[in-house]
């Protein structure tokens, strides 16, 4: 299985809304059939011009099976440390179970070191008991009680 993965472009938009939706809890926060909305537009461009955000498509034979955004974020503590924060990590439904999602976080690790980082982090909803099962398979171990608030 050959993976290929790239930065996104704007032609990868409706791709990545659509693994965004492609379950119970996206369903109900994205809307593939509006991907090429201004809200999608004007996010990627925010992204893309941004040089410690990596918006991430996976391909495998010239289809889009994956994708994750991996953000940088410089802080003061760990002597000034570098951290790789993960997000919208999504495989596509037809694909998983296939081992994608693994190759996906050893690339995420690799790129993290890459850049210097010292710690990979995610948050992931706690209704997604297969996600969090996966993500201490590869390694990840819940420290922290992470808490939001939804401003809107």
């Amino acid at each position: 299985m050959e993976l290929t993965f790239r930065l996104a472009t704007k032609e990868d938009i409706p791709d990545i809304v659509s693994m965004l939706a492609d379950d119970a809890l996206g369903a109900d926060r994205e809307n593939p059939d509006n991907a090429l909305s201004d809200k999608y537009q004007k996010a990627f461009e925010r992204i893309a011009a941004d040089s410690n955000l990596e918006l991430t498509v996976v391909e495998m034979n010239g289809e889009s099976v994956a994708t994750f955004q991996l953000s940088f974020i410089q802080y003061l503590v760990n002597e000034g440390g570098l951290r790789a924060q993960v997000e919208a990590v999504r495989t596509h439904s037809k694909y998983r179970g296939q081992g994608i999602g693994k190759r996906v976080f050893e690339y995420i690790v690799n790129r993290a070191k890459e850049k210097g980082a010292y710690m990979v982090q995610l948050t992931s909803d706690k209704k997604r008991v297969d996600a969090i099962r996966f993500y201490e398979s590869v390694g990840f171990k819940a420290t922290h009680e992470g808490m939001k608030m939804r401003l809107g």
